[in-house]
């Protein structure tokens, strides 16, 4: 994934979730969209470099969107919104070794099952040669030690995702959840037990029941994002 260029920040706060202040290396202060539900514990902090795209578009209420963040050691991808893109990429590259195969990616197919909303899944991956593949991905960003950790909040609505990946899998579909590790540090990966142990359980609960756990690491390049490899679960 490409980004568009890029300007230099420093990151002053963030706050009502979803907007952060940053000051613009002429010493401006802009109020930029934060695209990330979650608490982005470990990955900001008042004073740290940041990355931000700007968009020309006049409907926007907010031109500046937070893009990334360097905690010391590189960029954290902290824009959400960016991830399924890294991801699809990666599969229609054959980056990813669980996924090859796959001659088509559908973004955002719908999913529907007894007893749930009607819903969508990340993407879906078909082939003459291989079962349907519903994916679901999560930005992973949360840093412990040498541990990289998802969620970093309760997330009612990962734990439902998890629950329809184990249906499709009893209706003959392969159903994966794909952690993507954005950022450089961390050596392996693990439930956040402390923070949402009930995710953690379902967690443990569908991958007994078959459903796939594959962790990657993304790569931040000065021109963009991509999938680098594999990370111990």
């Amino acid at each position: 994934m490409q980004y568009t260029p890029l300007c230099n920040g420093k990151l002053l706060r963030r706050y009502k979730r979803f907007l952060a202040d940053v000051e613009l290396p002429n010493g401006s202060i802009v109020v930029a969209h934060c695209p990330n539900t979650g608490s982005m514990a470990t990955c900001w902090g008042p004073g740290v470099p940041v990355q931000l795209s700007h968009s020309d578009n006049p409907k926007r209420k907010l031109p500046w969107t937070l893009e990334r963040v360097d905690m010391g050691a590189g960029w954290v991808g902290v824009n959400t919104g960016r991830v399924n893109t890294v991801i699809a990429e990666g599969v229609a590259s054959g980056a990813i070794s669980h996924l090859t195969g796959y001659d088509q990616i559908v973004r955002e197919p719908p999913y529907s099952a007894h007893g749930f909303p009607p819903s969508r899944f990340d993407l879906l991956l078909s082939s003459l040669d291989l079962p349907d593949a519903y994916v679901e991905i999560k930005n992973t960003t949360l840093l412990e030690g040498d541990c990289i950790k998802f969620p970093d909040a309760v997330t009612k609505r990962g734990r439902k995702h998890l629950a329809l990946l184990a249906v499709a899998v009893q209706q003959g579909y392969r159903g994966v959840i794909v952690f993507a590790i954005n950022r450089p540090e961390g050596s392996y990966f693990a439930p956040a037990e402390d923070i949402d142990p009930a995710y953690a359980d379902t967690l443990e609960s569908v991958w007994r029941k078959g459903v796939e756990i594959i962790v990657v690491r993304l790569r931040h390049t000065r021109e963009g994002i991509e999938v680098a490899g594999s990370v111990q679960y």
